[in-house]
């Protein structure tokens, strides 16, 4: 019988009886990683009731790799993980799907989704735990997200023009944060991406100084010292994908100098010798003879996070997303390059290094595969 519009809705079944109807695990913790909520599906993954869950320390029944403990240890901030190895206490090891988010006005608290990862792949990907598995799924759901997206936008822009005072910049407190959400997707999908632009001879003292004039564009501009060295040959990489790294990497100085009395921030280039890159595309080692240093005279990286800061969705920033130096890190990777941090703390320094090759140690290339790992 077709729904008739005179007939009122029969009112909805509580949010308890919901989730205990969702195929997937679901746990409510309380601030402090303590499971809160189990729904049958959750008492199913964890083989233990939710009266013997309730309480417990989620480390307790479930063991993650620390890198991903750390970063659930945000209540903040939303994370999604697949492929992940990890040990359900009393039933051994599996490899599971992750994904865990803020609840909404209730600070500290979070909602886990868990499921066994899928067995099928596809062909040519190797299943693996790490920064790969991380990245796949909002790859996979972008453009569905994008979707939703605009039409949010599209719909704030509306009421936009209806209404007055407080609630306009309410409005477009919503447009902006649509967004910034976007933006974020994209930054995904270029972490994700399977395969790289196309490399060519670069100048690089005119990519530096690129990068300087759309920051100042911005209004954004660092004081930046040069230390150039005239006479360095052209590198090979691809001249967008340099812009992006110094943006990036000029942009976090510039942060982390603000407030200082005497802020400096010095960018220098020189030749380095003995320095190798084994690629694995061709199995031939790259002689990364160009360096360039930016380096600022802030605080530096907090210590506990200096040694994952290239890794996604690590971060210091209370308001980052961990994302812009694993990006830097992929464009360096994708011109067969290296990126390197480290801190003078007598000196009071912060050092960024990136090795780069010369455009004479190789033939400018097409768009190849994302080699499945470099070492360096």
């Amino acid at each position: 019988m077709a729904p008739n519009d005179s007939q009122p809705l029969a009112p909805p079944p509580d949010a308890r009886k919901q989730l205990g109807s969702l195929p997937q695990a679901v746990i409510l913790l309380a601030p402090g990683h303590k499971i809160s909520t189990a729904n049958p599906a959750a008492e199913q993954f964890l083989g233990q009731s939710q009266r013997r869950l309730l309480g417990r320390s989620l480390g307790e029944v479930l063991v993650l790799e620390q890198r991903l403990v750390d970063r659930l240890s945000d209540a903040d901030a939303p994370v999604t993980a697949r492929h992940v190895d990890a040990m359900v206490v009393g039933q051994g090891a599996r490899q599971i799907d992750i994904a865990t988010a803020p609840v909404v006005d209730a600070p500290g608290w979070q909602v886990l989704t868990m499921s066994d990862s899928a067995t099928v792949q596809p062909l040519g990907q190797s299943m693996q735990s790490g920064e790969s598995a991380l990245l796949r799924g909002p790859e996979v759901l972008a453009h569905e997200i994008k979707n939703p997206l605009a039409g949010i936008k599209g719909a704030a822009q509306l009421l936009g023009r209806k209404v007055e005072g407080g609630d306009r910049a309410l409005t477009g407190l919503i447009a902006d944060e649509v967004d910034r959400i976007a933006k974020l997707i994209d930054q995904m999908q270029t972490l994700s991406r399977r395969t790289t632009e196309p490399v060519e001879p670069c100048n690089l003292h005119e990519t530096i100084r690129r990068a300087s004039t759309i920051l100042e564009a911005a209004g954004t501009a660092p004081r930046i010292e040069e230390e150039f060295d005239p006479s360095l040959p052209p590198v090979l990489g691809s001249a967008h994908g340099l812009v992006q790294v110094l943006i990036n990497l000029l942009a976090n100085a510039r942060e982390a100098t603000q407030g200082l009395e005497h802020p400096r921030i010095v960018v220098r280039t020189r030749f380095v010798s003995g320095l190798q890159l084994h690629a694995t595309d061709k199995g031939k080692p790259v002689r990364l003879p160009i360096e360039v240093r930016v380096s600022d005279n802030g605080a530096g990286v907090d210590q506990g996070v200096r040694d994952h800061i290239f890794e996604p969705f690590v971060t210091s920033k209370k308001s980052g997303q961990g994302l812009g130096l694993a990006l830097v890190r992929k464009l360096v990777r994708d011109m067969n390059g290296r990126i390197t941090y480290d801190r003078d703390e007598v000196g009071g320094w912060t050092h960024f290094r990136l090795h780069l090759p010369m455009a004479s140690e190789g033939k400018p290339r097409g768009p190849r595969p994302k080699p499945a790992s470099e070492t360096v």
